[in-house]
């Protein structure tokens, strides 16, 4: 047997008996060390090697501002914000979930982070308002998604580094499309709200909605900071996470005064967990991608990519399918990790830009955290709401076909995404 045969076999046992994938991984690594009678350093080594990089410093700090962010009232400011403009738009609850989706895309750079803040808020109040829970817990999933594909992206941020393309390049190109699928989102809410007769929540005065804006102000400027200042040139990516975590700390003690220096602990732990468990899947899937390189396994995949058309569209197609199942087995990170050593030189070989290949990997992905058997998003939403994961997943539908609308328009209009170099 290859040592890669026995790499994908213990991957694929592990993964279907439950185990989470940064331990698939990992223990299959191993494992395929142990077959092929490796230095047992190389384990160690290897996964080291993978943390060792100034760019994925900008994991922990992102996760940091959004931790700092969520516990210092950022998300209930954003949606009374959302509400004060849309209130008398039918179903106007369902519209501030989209747009809270946006706005948090831009805060936090994790959508099931968003997901959880979101619908924790949000399903309670439209289960009130009588609106259909499973339409309910299936927006709030696909509107925390979001958060996978606004700048800052976690999953972007570990595009770049794999793919060795611009971050600022990325997150810029990443804005339009994000918004689309918001939009796309509120349109599709609104045309279900006029079916259902969903209620509106009532006109808020112009001076009601200048309060509202003042007070959400300094969480909407947390984005426009680092766009500005990654494109500008003041600060990289990773510096603009330092940037940002600092500021999410002064406006959540000094102004919004949510949270105190007893509360910073537990701030500092959340974060840190969550940037644990992001750097064992990064750690873990550079190994498990390493020992598939030994086997040039990367290699041979692309030549049968290569071998099956030298259509450039039909292998774009065939290539968007290739990554819509992978999301829906693996994780964004993991997955982009993986594939990204494989599918960008084919994508360079066809002429695609890698910024908008690395937007076409991303929203393939992100559609995996909507999709079973292990959509992180979909799941977060059917534990908050109580609706079973076949019945969400029926109404998830629609908005994958809005997901697949703009994945189309980034495949095969590369204008949509290469404008910013």
């Amino acid at each position: 047997m290859s040592i890669g045969f026995v790499l994908l076999f213990i991957f694929a046992v592990l993964l279907i008996i439950g185990l989470p994938i940064g331990f698939c991984l990992a223990l299959a690594s191993l494992g395929a060390i142990f077959y092929a009678d490796y230095p047992l350093t190389v384990f160690s080594q290897r996964m080291f090697t993978a943390l060792d990089s100034f760019p994925l410093m900008a994991i922990p700090l992102f996760m940091l501002a959004g931790s700092l962010m969520s516990h210092g009232g950022i998300t209930k400011r954003i949606i009374s914000f959302a509400l004060g403009f849309v209130g008398n738009i039918r179903g106007s609850l369902a519209q501030v979930v989209a747009i809270s989706g946006i706005i948090m895309g831009g805060i936090s750079g994790s959508g099931v982070a968003d997901a959880a803040a979101i619908g924790s808020i949000m399903i309670p109040e439209m289960n009130r308002r009588k609106y259909a829970t499973d339409f309910s817990a299936a927006l709030v999933a696909c509107s925390g998604a979001i958060g996978l594909i606004i700048p800052p992206s976690i999953a972007i941020i570990i595009y770049g580094v794999s793919a060795q393309v611009s971050i600022g390049d990325l997150f810029l190109a990443a804005v339009l499309p994000g918004v689309c699928i918001g939009l796309g989102f509120m349109s599709y809410s609104y045309y279900i709200a006029r079916k259902h007769n969903y209620p509106t929540e009532g006109t808020v005065s112009h001076k009601e909605k200048v309060e509202r804006f003042k007070a959400a102000i300094w969480a909407l400027l947390m984005p426009v900071i680092m766009m500005w200042g990654i494109r500008g040139g003041v600060f990289t990516a990773t510096e603009g996470g330092a940037v940002v975590a600092v500021y999410a700390l002064v406006i959540s003690m000094f102004v919004y005064k949510e949270i105190t220096v007893k509360d910073l602990p537990q701030i500092c732990i959340d974060a840190a967990v969550s940037t644990a468990v992001i750097g064992t899947i990064i750690a873990a899937t550079s190994l498990f991608g390493w020992l598939l390189a030994s086997e040039q396994i990367p290699q041979k995949i692309a030549n049968f990519v290569l071998s099956l058309t030298d259509n450039k569209y039909i292998l774009l197609f065939l290539i968007n399918i290739l990554l819509l199942i992978c999301g829906m087995f693996i994780d964004s990170g993991p997955a982009i990790m993986l594939f990204a050593p494989i599918l960008v030189p084919v994508a360079q070989s066809l002429g695609v830009d890698l910024v908008q290949f690395g937007l076409l990997m991303v929203i393939n992905l992100t559609i995996g955290l909507l999709t079973p058997p292990v959509g992180t998003a979909m799941y977060v939403a059917s534990n908050i709401s109580g609706v079973p994961i076949h019945t969400l997943s029926k109404s998830l539908v629609p908005f994958w076909f809005i997901m697949f609308a703009v994945l189309f328009v980034i495949t095969y209009v590369p204008a949509f995404t290469v404008w910013v170099h």
